[in-house]
């Protein structure tokens, strides 16, 4: 017969869960009332979940979706291009995906897929990874233009944290579909995706569209702030003045925050080398 009762450990874990997921239910009915405002006004807001692999962006999805009307909002996960969509300009297999008045759309990884997974694998050329980040600021700039608010999100673990949620995945049978070739070989990737990080958070964050950092080794931390950011972006109607949505600056940095902790890094390993 089996034994259902919970171990120690598992009934801790258990009421972690549980009071975290309670933390999060003010900012989560803010959400549902910033979804309420943007149909209303016909509003198009666009969110960019973006970061190395095990960073946490699906979980993130899954708690700011949560209890959201899934007629306004959309989740957007593409795979690989056709064989069509090879030959069309880069951009437009995710314009059509792009919302409507009314409605939001969180992308699950995003046309920066060029600048860091594509171009770290050899999935695209130097000159197609170049006219990328030559095209994507005034892409950008003129879908803000037109009316979309789009916010940019890169979600940062660290090379240890990602290395124990791989074996998590691998030793989960609930988990090991989500683990990839890729991947396999992200860790022994791991610098050659910081160089392209760098590049790219130089090269592409602007007024219009900067980017967020978040550090997400703390999977509730990541939640909560990413929940907090969304909210301060528009001054909905009925916005809750009780709850405070000013950013942990030990989770949240700036683009201009993170290069500068990127270069100091980069120079103690130069030292240590």
């Amino acid at each position: 017969m089996k034994d259902d009762t919970l171990t120690e450990q598992q009934l801790a874990e258990a009421i972690s869960t549980y009071k975290e997921n309670l933390a999060l239910e003010p900012y989560q009915a803010e959400l549902v009332k910033l979804q309420q405002h943007i149909e209303r006004y016909r509003l198009k807001l666009v969110i960019l979940f973006e970061g190395r692999d095990a960073a946490g962006k699906g979980s993130v999805i899954g708690s700011v979706s949560r209890y959201m009307n899934p007629k306004h909002y959309r989740i957007v996960a593409l795979g690989r291009p056709t064989e069509e969509e090879r030959t069309q300009w880069y951009f437009q297999r995710y314009i059509k995906h792009f919302p409507h008045g009314g409605e939001l759309v969180l992308f699950d990884r995003s046309w920066y897929n060029r600048a860091m997974v594509e171009q770290v694998f050899g999935f695209c050329s130097e000159e197609e990874h170049d006219l990328f980040m030559r095209d994507v600021v005034p892409f950008e700039e003129s879908l803000v233009d037109h009316g979309t608010l789009l916010v940019k999100l890169y979600f940062s673990v660290s090379k240890e944290r990602q290395a124990q949620r791989f074996e998590q995945r691998r030793t989960d049978p609930l988990r090991q579909w989500k683990l990839s070739e890729i991947d396999l070989q992200a860790q022994s990737m791991w610098d050659k995706f910081t160089e392209t990080k760098f590049r790219m958070l130089k090269q592409t964050s602007h007024e219009k569209a900067p980017w967020h950092i978040i550090r997400s080794n703390d999977k509730h931390k990541a939640r909560l702030e990413t929940m907090k950011l969304i909210l301060s972006q528009i001054d909905y109607d009925g916005r809750s003045r009780a709850l405070d949505l000013t950013p942990d600056p030990k989770t949240v940095f700036s683009a201009q925050e993170e290069l500068a902790v990127m270069e100091k890094q980069r120079l103690k390993r130069e030292r240590d080398e």
